[in-house]
Formats: structure tokens, C-alpha cells, sequence
């Protein structure tokens, strides 16, 4: 067992154990809190590796985390060993120790590389399998690497740490799960409030003994405000706090450095600007002058005329007073710059995104969360559970800090009920987001045959977590059938019920009072229960149906057709803000609510309605109904899933059968969101016969998606060629929409020509200052990211044409594309 260095920590209960389960043999999941050493896990694994003269694979999720393990591995043992396999580099591959981000290694394993010297493989961030988009690639991995190669399986705490180590253990063997849910430095959290009426702010602990603050609630949002007349609206005395007075709140009480999480890019720019504006400094000339000499490094490689374009002397200004910001809009040299001197304890504020806490290791003492609410595409979402303690993670830094300290400022927009429930929460149920792709389907195919790929697809995360539910479900329904019965064989001795007929008169009174429903009113449910409205849709013809929430947490729908009664209103509640209800956590806090809102059940109407057989005979015939459907949804609902792409791919002449074609055998060797498209458009010839820079336009159709929200700027195309290839392109798009609504797989998004004009202008060799200055929206970052994910696709292209010319136009435009900051941006050197 290897011995901490001099000068480190003692090794942890955690860590013991599961350097104990390595040295046995065993794949090992370890779920800690951020910050509790998680990685000396698996720097144990690779020691041991390079002891059996075998070899390890580290894996990350994003290149940033890559790229930082690969310093840090080779810092720790050696640049001879240590190489890098990500999309932008590949360093040294064939080490002992290879960094790579998990698309890699799952590149490796359909292309069938030799893994027989390999040992063990690291999962960093294995949480990240929940992620809709990326998610899959772990199942992947996980489930075909080779039995002989052991797991260590690195998360953020999570509930259900024993159901992932269930599935683990059926798929890879004997595994080990070791949970530690202590945080190495302990945290507290903190709401400021701002005063209208002393311009100051109030501060109090979210938490008292683990239970919600009762002082809290005092400062929540009246709510009257925001109802009728706006002259006779009561002023709030509560506002949100100033960022500088939160900001000198915190430097008194010894709580910086922080980090202030703001979801937004422009932002994070302005509260910097802000802060530097008011005079805020938080350096001594020393400290500046190092700050300017890291800066000068990071930047070092930018053409002058970059510089300017990026307004680098105006960030370096802010920088040198100790405040920066952090986000995806800025260029990687800058965001290194800022990263490199808040890890030497130079800059105290910096307002980031999110990426900072699922990027690079930079802890804080103390963090901020400014909304608990983030724009998510179409529309704003609350933060859940498991992000708001991703982003508290960053705060406490263990050897220096005591403790780290959450902050969530007061918004007319958050109940302190939401702030503290998010502050006390502690399960995160971690959920597979795995799903079969067009890629996926056919290296399956291809690799092991449709009995086997399907077997192995039945082996998934996914299909673990639904068979679970399933048998939860079948074990409900014989309780409901059993019920049925009974209540049939008592319905059978009953006297004929006489017809019950709802008036026109009655009928009419139910649609009354189902219009003066309003989110957030109580009803009551046959039953006698509460449930609270969520909202009311209205049809043609006058139908309407209701959506309500009962203190169960579950969400009920009647229909205004089936009601008997008209439904009345017994008391209102405020509901969370902003409405989420397909969200479990947003049901249970309206639950919660409807628990304290003081309103009674009517027990006697529970009782009289319950005396009714009939009744009670019809609904738990429908409950029967709604568990049959959900137990045909979730059996074998991947396999479902798997044939129906496949179904889409025979549509197309990638399968015939489920024996993989020569156009199915291109798709392989394509990895991207649109993977079928993409080698539908090389396998008709819409890249052949254009330049380098007109394949570069039109390529990048398949890479860019317009995300902010205003409308999208009109299209504008280098050539007539690249507008014709477009249309092409559009049209085959939507041939392969028409086949996917048939078979019901999810319709693949259309191409986006937005950043057409812009990718013909840069691979043209055109300057970046023309380039951000012609275009309103565009950050530099967004811009590299951008041409970053295109040379990606070029390369693929270059190497999957079959046509000769093509592939050469495909390989020329994304070296025309990788210069200047981009280039710079990709870089990585060891130290």
C-alpha cells in the first residue's frame, strides 16, 4: 500500500477501504463529497498497475479535466510514462498511463485495440452516465471492456450507491462500494437578505441543528405582491443584495477567496465589471505584479491582434485587483490565466458558471449561488439537489479552511423554504440516461451479432433500474387484483345501481367552477384529501382537463368530462417558482406545502365514499390499468428502444436484417450527436467536389445550434454551391425525421446554418477581430468551441470519405481552421 507523501493528509477511513478492496482484485465504487480525496483512490489503483508492470487508463468527461490529470500524473510520476488521448491531442499514447477523455475509450473498444496488458481503467465522475447527451458512453464502457480489467469507479455522493454497485456486480464481477458522505471541511450555509430601509443586508444561518432556520421564512416574498392594482401593491422591505455589500460581508468575516456562481456569461462579465467600477481591490502590489506576469505567460501565444480584439489589458486590469470572471464565452488562455492565480490564492472573487465546479479543482472558502433557477434552453429550471451540492462543494478547502461556507442571496423569485430544503437535502438518486444510438447500434451488430448485442443491451444501467421498477410494479399489481376481486365478488350480491345522469344544468356548474380554478388552489379528492391545482388546459369543444398534486407527492389529471361534482376550492397555496412538475423534487416541495397549509381532509366524505364498492371497484380497476401500462413501458423498454433504431437503420439500407452494410459499416466510424446524417451527407457525395473552405460552411452546419434566446440571424453562404449542399443536407434531414417519427425513436435535430458564413471566413484565413466584430453574439469562447467541434467533425470526414478528393478538402479545411487562438486553446505541454 503506498504511504502519503511528506507534508499530506492522513489517509482516510474511505480511502483505506478501498485501497484494501483494490489490492484484492476488485472494481471498487467510491462516492465522496467534492474535495474529500477521491483521487488518491485511484492513484493507488495506478501504482499498483505499475507494480504488476501493466498498464492504466485514467478517463474524464471533458477535456479541461483531462488535460489537468495529465499534468498532474506526470508531475507525480513522470513524463516517460504518461501519455493523452482527447480530441485535441494525442500525447505519448502508448504510456504506461494514459489520460483520455471516456469517448476515447470507447472509440478503442469498437475499433477492437489489444487491451490485454491493461490493469485497471479509471472512471472519473462516474455521475456524469445521468447526462442525457454524454451519458451513455460510460454504460459502454463499462459493459464491454475486458474481464480481466478491473474498475475504480470515482462519483459524487449519491443515494443510491448500492444499486449501481448491484448493477456493477452483475456486470463486471465482484465489486466493492465505499461511501463516505462526511465532508472533509465541514460547511455551513448562510442567507443574505438586503434591507430597503437601512441599506444593509441581513445574514442569518439557512440551518439551525439541520432543521430550517425558523427566522427564514420572515424575509419571503409577499404574496400579494404582483396582484392588482400596482399602485396599491405592498413595497416589499426586502430586496436583493448589492454584490459589493455581500462581497464586504464576506471579507470581514475571513470568508474569501469565493467563487460566485452566476448562470449567466454577460452576467458574470458585468458583476465583475461592477465590482472593479466600485473600486473593489483586494491585492497588494506584489501580488498584482505576479498576477501580470502569469497573465503574460498565459497569453503569451495570442497575436497581438487577438489581444486586442479580446480586450486582454481590460481583464488584466480587473485580474491584477484580485477579481475575475470564468465562464465558456472566454478563450481557454484567459480562463487558464484566471485559474492558474486563484490556485495560488491571488484572485479572491471570481464570478463563474457552472463549468468551474465540474471543471477544474478550485475550491473556495466560500461560494455564492446567485439564483437558484438557471436558463436550461427553453426556459428557466431550479437548480436540483445534486447541483446546488455540486456548486456548495467547491466551498472549504481542506489543510487550510475550518470550514466552507454556502450563501444564497434573497429573490422575489425563492421561498426560504426552497433555499433550505436545497441546503438539507442529501439524496441524489443517481438514474441512467443510456439509450441505443444509430453508432452504438451497428458497431453492436457488427462486434457481436444481434443475439448478443441485445443480450448486452439487456445488461445496461438502464434496463437494471427498470426491471427493479418493474418488479416494484408487479408486486403492486397482484395487491390491486387481489382488491379487484374482492370488491367484484361484494359488487355481485349488490342490487342493480340506478343510471346516474348529469344534467346540462350540473354539467354546466362543474365547467364553472373548473374555469375559476387557479395553480396553486386546494381541492379535495374523491377521497377527502388535498391536492393542489398546478394548472388547467383547456381544449376544443370545451374540454378541460385538470393537473393537480397530492400529498403522496404523485400527480393526479381528471378530465372535466368524468367529474361528478364541481370541484371546490378549500385554501391556496403558494406554489415553487419556477414550475417544474415533471420533476419528482418540484412535486415533493408542493407536497410539503399542501402538509402545512392547514387545510382538513373531510374525513367524513372519505368514509361515505369509501362505504361505495362500485366506486371503490372502478378505481382500483383503473389503478390496474395505469400499473399494466407502466410495467409494459419499462420491461424490456431498451430492447424497444434498440429495435426501433434498428428498424430506422434497415429504413435507410444501413442494415439488412441484422447483418450491417457497407453504408452501416461508414456509420461506425462516425461519433457525433448527428451520427446518421453525418454519414448519410458523405455517403451521397454533399462534401464532394467544394473547397476546403466551402466544406469547412457547410459542415459546420452539422456542428452549430443556435442556443440564446432571440431568433436566429438569417443564414448567409459563401457560394451557390454551399447554399445547394445545405439544402441538400436539409432535405435529407428530414427524409430521416419522416422514417424516425415512424418508428418512434426521438426525431434528430436539423441542421443549423448559423455559423456557416463565419466558418468559411476563418478557414479563408480572415482575422478574428472581423470575424467577433461582424457578428453581435458571438463571445470568443463561444467561437473556438464552436470551431474546436468542427475540426473534430472535418477529421472524421477526412478519414470516412470515401472519395479521395473529398477526404484531403476535409483534412485541408480543419488544419485552415486550427490556428491562431484556436490552436492555442487545444495546447497542452507537460510540466
Amino acid at each position: 500500500m503506498s504511504a502519503p507523501a511528506d507534508g499530506a493528509f492522513e489517509y482516510d477511513r474511505f480511502q483505506l477501504e478501498a485501497f484494501e478492496h483494490i489490492d484484492a482484485g476488485r472494481s471498487v465504487i467510491v462516492a465522496a463529497p467534492t474535495g474529500s480525496g477521491k483521487t488518491t483512490v485511484a492513484e493507488h489503483a495506478i501504482d499498483r498497475a505499475l507494480g504488476r508492470r501493466r498498464r492504466a487508463f485514467y478517463t474524464a468527461p471533458i477535456k479541461a479535466l483531462s488535460n489537468q490529470k495529465f499534468r498532474d500524473l506526470t508531475e507525480r510520476i513522470g513524463a516517460s510514462r504518461v501519455g493523452l488521448l482527447t480530441g485535441d491531442n494525442a500525447i505519448n499514447p502508448d504510456a504506461d498511463i494514459v489520460v483520455m477523455t471516456t469517448e476515447v475509450l470507447r472509440n478503442m473498444l469498437y475499433e477492437g485495440r489489444n487491451l490485454d496488458d491493461l490493469d485497471v481503467v479509471v472512471l472519473d465522475e462516474v455521475h456524469y452516465l445521468e447526462d442525457s447527451f454524454r451519458g451513455p458512453v460510460w454504460e459502454e464502457v463499462i459493459l464491454q471492456l475486458p474481464e480481466h480489467v478491473a474498475l475504480v469507479c470515482l462519483s459524487a455522493t449519491v443515494s443510491n450507491t448500492d444499486e449501481v454497485g448491484g448493477w456493477m456486480e452483475s456486470v463486471r464481477g465482484e465489486t466493492a462500494v465505499v461511501v463516505e458522505t462526511t465532508r472533509p471541511v465541514a460547511l455551513s450555509n448562510m442567507y443574505i437578505v438586503g434591507d430597503r430601509s437601512g441599506h444593509r443586508v441581513h445574514a442569518i444561518d439557512t440551518l439551525v441543528d439541520g432543521r430550517p432556520n425558523p427566522e427564514g421564512p420572515r424575509f419571503d416574498p409577499d404574496p400579494r405582491r404582483g396582484k392588482g392594482d400596482r399602485r396599491n401593491r405592498p413595497k416589499s422591505p426586502w430586496s436583493i443584495p448589492n454584490r459589493l455589500e455581500v462581497v464586504d460581508l464576506l471579507e470581514k468575516r475571513d470568508l474569501l477567496p469565493v467563487i460566485w456562481f452566476v448562470f449567466s456569461r454577460k452576467g458574470c462579465d458585468e458583476a465583475a465589471i461592477t465590482l472593479e467600477r466600485a473600486g473593489a481591490r483586494f491585492t497588494n502590489n506584489d501580488e498584482a505584479a505576479r498576477i501580470r506576469v502569469i497573465a503574460e505567460e498565459k497569453l503569451s501565444g495570442l497575436p497581438a491582434a487577438d489581444l486586442a480584439v479580446l480586450d486582454t489589458d481590460a481583464f488584466v486590469r480587473r485580474l491584477e485587483r484580485g477579481i475575475a470572471s470564468h465562464h465558456a464565452g472566454l478563450v481557454p488562455a484567459v480562463k487558464e490565466a484566471v485559474e492558474v492565480c486563484f490556485a495560488e490564492g491571488l484572485v479572491r472573487v471570481v464570478f463563474a458558471t457552472e463549468t468551474l465546479a465540474l471543471g477544474v479543482n478550485l475550491p473556495a472558502r466560500s461560494v455564492v449561488i446567485d439564483k437558484l433557477t438557471k436558463f436550461a434552453g427553453d426556459g428557466h429550471q431550479a437548480l436540483t439537489p445534486s447541483q446546488f451540492t455540486q456548486l456548495t462543494g467547491r466551498a472549504g478547502r481542506r489543510g487550510i479552511d475550518t470550514h466552507g461556507v454556502a450563501v444564497v442571496p434573497w429573490s422575489p423569485f425563492s421561498q426560504f423554504e426552497q433555499v433550505s430544503s436545497l441546503a438539507g437535502s442529501s439524496s441524489f438518486r443517481l438514474r441512467s440516461a443510456f439509450r441505443p444510438t444509430y453508432n452504438m447500434s451497428v458497431n453492436l451488430l457488427e462486434r457481436h451479432g444481434a443475439e448478443n448485442a441485445r443480450a448486452l443491451l439487456a445488461r445496461s444501467f438502464a434496463q437494471y433500474q427498470a426491471d427493479a421498477n418493474v418488479s416494484q410494479l408487479e408486486n403492486r399489481l397482484a395487491r390491486e387484483r387481489r382488491r379487484v376481486a374482492e370488491l367484484e365478488a361484494v359488487v355481485a350480491d349488490l342490487p342493480p345501481e340506478p343510471n346516474l345522469v348529469i344534467s346540462e344544468e350540473n354539467a354546466d356548474s362543474i365547467a364553472d367552477a373548473v374555469s375559476r380554478l387557479r395553480p396553486g388552489d386546494i381541492v379535495l379528492d374523491d377521497d377527502g384529501d388535498r391536492v393542489a391545482v398546478l394548472g388547467v388546459s383547456w381544449r376544443k369543444g370545451g374540454r378541460a382537463r385538470i393537473r393537480l398534486v397530492g400529498e403522496n407527492s404523485r400527480e393526479q389529471r381528471w378530465d372535466l368530462g368524468e367529474l361528478e361534482r364541481a370541484p371546490v376550492t378549500v385554501g391556496h397555496i403558494e406554489l415553487p417558482f419556477p414550475m417544474a412538475p415533471e420533476r419528482a423534487d418540484y412535486r415533493s416541495d408542493v407536497a410539503t406545502r399542501l402538509k402545512r397549509s392547514g387545510v382538513k381532509t373531510n374525513k367524513r366524505a372519505r368514509r361515505r365514499r369509501g362505504d361505495d364498492p362500485r366506486a371503490n371497484l372502478e378505481r382500483a380497476k383503473r389503478e390496474v390499468d395505469a400499473l399494466q401500462r407502466q410495467a409494459r413501458r419499462d420491461s424490456a423498454s431498451i430492447a424497444r428502444r434498440f429495435d426501433a433504431v434498428c428498424g430506422v437503420l434497415r429504413d435507410r439500407n444501413h442494415l439488412a436484417d441484422w447483418t450491417v452494410t457497407d453504408s452501416g459499416g461508414l456509420l461506425r466510424r462516425v461519433y457525433h450527436e448527428l451520427d446518421l446524417l453525418v454519414a448519410e451527407c458523405i455517403g451521397v457525395g454533399i462534401f464532394d467536389d467544394l473547397s476546403a473552405s466551402e466544406l469547412a460552411s457547410v459542415a459546420s452546419c452539422l456542428t452549430y445550434e443556435h442556443r440564446s434566446a432571440g431568433p436566429p440571424s438569417e443564414p448567409r453562404f459563401p457560394s451557390q454551391a454551399a447554399f445547394t449542399r445545405h439544402r441538400d443536407m436539409d432535405r435529407l434531414a428530414r427524409n430521416i425525421g419522416r422514417v424516425e417519427r415512424h418508428h418512434g425513436v426521438p426525431e434528430s435535430r436539423l441542421p443549423d446554418p448559423g455559423f456557416a458564413a463565419i466558418a468559411h471566413s476563418w478557414a479563408s484565413g480572415e482575422d478574428l477581430s472581423v470575424i467577433l466584430g461582424a457578428v453581435d453574439d458571438l463571445t470568443a469562447g463561444d467561437f473556438v468551441r464552436n470551431v474546436k467541434q468542427l475540426i473534430d467533425l472535418l477529421r472524421q470526414i477526412g478519414m470516412c470519405a470515401p472519395a479521395p478528393a473529398t477526404a484531403s478538402a476535409a483534412r485541408a479545411a480543419a488544419d485552415s481552421i486550427h490556428r491562431g487562438v484556436v490552436a492555442l486553446s487545444g495546447s497542452v505541454t507537460a510540466p
